[in-house]
Order: structure tokens, then C-alpha cells, then sequence
């Protein structure tokens, strides 16, 4: 070979690099989205309206779930940061299991941003966005309540995962209102863990044990169209059937009279706010919002329910 091709060799490598590193160099910031199940329609409207703002900003994205497994959530976390992450948008797996991850990706210069879901510490987190789950259940009670009218009668409970905040705080703002009626009679409460199979399942059994029963209140809207599908196999389709979400099916079944209510936990809303909050942080250092946001919900019934698309309030 000549001396000039030679010569040429380490200038092409030289050059090769040099392209290398500029393109890496210029590659656009990478937002990691994890979320509890892409399968839940809440969920996934969430991640795909935050990945939409983060794209329109310029972001790269990345999506993965943890199925509420917190262990799964560790690892999701720590290849975020080995990824290089400019930052986290978090739904996550545990008020308490979750800290640990924040944490972590927090001290490796990741910071994260909390929807959905918050964490039982502060000053880790750079923004912890949250529906109002206790004042929306609160008046998703009270509809139900209303809608089973004055003579009362025994109702049942579908509840979410047990160990999920937001399964406990709405079952809490259910009795905050239900108990105080005693022409309501609680007759069964089962965790269907936020699945629709699961509550089709379970309100087949509360069925059959209850002749009577007037209302099923369910935890989220996955649960309450299991609810409604059990009934109509049933032939029982005059028990009032609430739920919690404001999901699309939700609002096809309140228009088709098979569901009594819903409460919108605004998503789209939250998953803009952290993704924008995000932004502001990244090039600024701040946010320019408090840590804790906590977002109202709406109740969702017949009268309004056209008011309502893909879990966002239109007018």
C-alpha cells in the first residue's frame, strides 16, 4: 500500500470519530415515561399524551411499565439513569417502595417528575402532580348516593390494589359520604385490582349472593364497565353502577345508560403539566411551581357527559 493511502487511514478514522461524537453530542435529550401498564387505558393516555409533549419540545422518549412492582420499578429507574436520561416522568409503584428509586435517580443528576401517584417524602422529587382522589370521590359518592335515591338499599364495593394510594384514599372518601347514610347498607367489598376481568368475576359472586342489591360503587372505570358487563349476562341492569377515570368506555356506557357516573381524574392535564414543568426545569433549574400540585376532578353524568373526551374536560 502507498505511503498516501496510509496516510489516509487515520485521517478517515479521525474524521469517522469526529462525526461519531457530533452526532452524539447533538442527539436530543432522552425523557424516560414509566408508568404502571400500558394495557390500563388511564395509564396509557397518560403516557401517550406526555410523550407527545415531550416530542413537541424536542424531546427523544422512551416508555416502560412497571406493573406496580416495585422491584420493576428499580431497574426501570437505574437503566433511566445509565441511559443517560435528561429526566423521569414517573407513575409509580408504591407511596413508600417508591422513595428509594426518586431518591437515586435524583443524587445521579436525573431529576423526576411525579403523576398520578405521590411518594410519602418531599424535596426529592422536583414536582409531584396529583388528582384531588379524596374530594373526587367524595362527589362521585354523593351521585351514586343520589342516584339510588331516598329509600336506600344494600350496595357493594369493587376496590383497586390494596396497596395503591390511590385505591385507599377513594374506598376512604366512598365512607366518607356512604357511611353517614344509614339507609345504605354495605353488603360486600372486593378488590378486584383495578382489572376488568377480575370485577366481571367478582360481581358475578356479589350477584348471586344479593338479591337486593341496588349499586355497585367501583374504584376506577376498568372495574365498573366489568361491573356493567356482569349485569348485562345477568339480565340485572337496573343497579346504578358508578366508576372513577373518566376512560372513553366509561363515557360510552354513561351515554348508553349502563353506568350511572363517573369522576374524571384529568390526565392529559397532568401528564402536560409535568412534561412541561419539566422543560422550564431543565433549562432554567426551576420549575416555578410548588412540589405538591394537586389537580381537581370532575363528575361526569348523563347531563354532561358530552363535555368530556379521553379524560380531559372540553368545555
Amino acid at each position: 500500500m502507498s505511503p498516501s493511502r496510509l496516510l489516509c487511514i487515520p485521517i478517515a478514522a479521525a474524521v469517522l470519530l469526529s462525526v461519531i461524537g457530533c452526532t452524539r453530542s447533538h442527539r436530543r435529550p432522552l425523557i424516560a415515561i414509566i408508568i404502571p401498564s400500558q394495557d390500563n387505558p388511564f395509564f396509557k393516555a397518560e403516557a401517550d399524551a406526555a410523550s407527545a409533549r415531550a416530542r413537541s419540545l424536542g424531546y427523544r422518549v422512551r416508555v416502560d411499565s412497571h406493573d406496580d412492582d416495585a422491584y420493576m420499578q428499580d431497574n426501570l429507574v437505574d437503566a433511566a439513569i445509565a441511559s443517560g436520561a435528561a429526566a423521569i416522568v414517573l407513575d409509580n409503584a408504591g407511596r413508600d417502595a417508591s422513595i428509594s428509586a426518586v431518591r437515586r435517580a435524583t443524587r445521579a443528576g436525573v431529576p423526576c417528575f411525579l403523576i398520578d401517584r405521590d411518594i410519602d417524602a418531599t424535596g426529592i422529587a422536583k414536582a409531584q402532580i396529583i388528582a384531588d382522589n379524596a374530594q373526587g370521590a367524595r362527589m362521585v359518592a354523593s351521585e351514586f348516593a343520589r342516584d339510588i335515591g331516598p329509600t336506600g338499599g344494600d350496595y357493594a364495593e369493587l376496590l383497586g390494589i390494596e396497596s395503591d394510594t390511590n385505591a385507599q384514599v377513594r374506598t376512604r372518601g366512598f365512607h366518607t359520604v356512604l357511611d353517614r347514610l344509614p339507609e345504605l347498607h354495605l353488603v360486600s367489598a372486593q378488590s378486584a385490582n383495578w382489572s376488568q376481568s377480575e370485577a366481571f368475576s367478582k360481581t358475578e359472586i356479589i350477584l348471586q349472593s344479593n338479591a337486593d342489591l341496588r349499586g355497585i360503587i367501583a374504584g376506577n372505570d376498568t372495574m365498573a364497565l366489568g361491573a356493567v358487563a356482569a349485569l348485562r349476562a345477568s339480565g340485572r341492569t337496573h343497579i346504578i353502577i358508578t366508576g372513577f377515570d373518566g376512560s372513553p368506555d366509561a363515557l360510552a356506557a354513561i351515554r348508553a345508560g349502563e353506568m350511572s357516573a363517573t369522576e374524571l381524574q384529568p390526565a392529559l392535564l397532568i401528564a402536560y403539566r409535568a412534561v412541561d414543568e419539566l422543560n422550564r426545569f431543565l433549562r432554567t433549574g426551576s420549575t416555578g411551581e410548588p412540589e405538591l400540585q394537586i389537580i381537581p376532578c370532575d363528575l361526569v353524568t348523563h347531563a354532561n357527559v358530552d363535555d368530556f373526551v379521553n379524560f380531559a374536560k372540553i368545555r
